[in-house]
């Protein structure tokens, strides 16, 4: 995991959404807990926004002045920014459910 990768997939058809999902995850540098919380969070959306999502890793041991848009007191954290509204996880993002539960992807009957 590269602190400056961007992840952007599209694909014409999602499970959950048309729409494309923005999230931020708020790391402090290439830690042990940081790059598992990539790995997590992208093995989660692999499987259930089927590519329709957009990661940005923002590295607050570079840019500690971005942790005051999204009011971060801790990382790793992960922010969904889109689709409304706003929803933060901290953590390595392990738990699977509490991360699905967390970003609403839960199945709809």
């Amino acid at each position: 995991m590269q602190t400056s990768e961007k992840k952007k997939t599209l694909n014409k058809s999602t499970k959950k959404n048309e729409k494309e999902w923005e999230l931020r995850l708020y790391v402090a540098g290439q830690t042990e807990k940081s790059v598992k919380a990539f790995t997590n969070l992208k093995k989660i959306c692999d499987e259930h926004l089927a590519g329709a999502y957009h990661i940005e890793v923002i590295d607050l041991l570079k840019k500690p002045q971005l942790a005051r848009g999204d009011q971060i007191i801790a990382v790793p954290a992960l922010v969904r920014k889109l689709p409304q509204p706003v929803r933060k996880i901290i953590g390595d993002l392990s738990n699977t459910e509490k991360v699905i539960v967390g970003l609403d992807l839960r199945e709809r009957a």
